[in-house]
């Protein structure tokens, strides 16, 4: 039969840190970021970039010249989707980013605002889904778009 009677002065209490530290694992002290690497490939802010541009009221398109028509060419073939990333480049560091938007903005709208609202929403939704900071959102407007812009060849002046 076992003695369960506790033998004078052989009694230990247990402070509740170390109570906690005895239940708790070794690896928890760590922090989780210290327990593995996360990378971001560009093509993922890239696109990340590119939807947050296409929110603001005022852009067009996106996309510069010669990119931009064939994009539009892929577009209109069965089967082919808008290019996200088309008007886009980021380069992603370890801690930090920068984004270079090629844009078309809609006729009407204050160039300066638009520009100015693309940097805010670019920035809040890069740094909130990835984490990085970015440092420099560069916004070249390579055209406007006008509203006669969008039946060209469809009327006629006289008929």
């Amino acid at each position: 039969m076992t003695d369960t009677t506790p033998r004078l002065g052989t009694e230990r209490h247990w402070s509740a840190d170390e109570t906690a530290a005895q239940h708790s694992p070794k690896h928890s002290l760590d922090a989780p970021d210290s327990r593995g690497r996360t990378t971001i490939a560009d093509t993922v802010a890239e696109k990340i970039a590119g939807m947050a541009t296409r929110e603001v009221p005022g852009i067009h398109n996106l996309g510069s010249g010669m990119a931009r028509t064939i994009g539009g060419v892929r577009e209109r073939m069965p089967g082919g989707q808008p290019s996200i990333t088309r008007g886009v480049h980021v380069e992603v560091g370890e801690h930090q980013t920068a984004v270079d938007l090629d844009v078309v903005v809609d006729y009407g709208f204050p160039i300066v605002d638009v520009a100015a609202d693309v940097r805010t929403n670019v920035i809040a939704a890069v740094e909130r889904m990835t984490g990085l900071e970015v440092v420099e959102v560069n916004v070249a407007v390579d055209d406007i778009h006008l509203p006669e812009d969008e039946g060209e060849g469809d009327e006629h002046r006289v008929e």
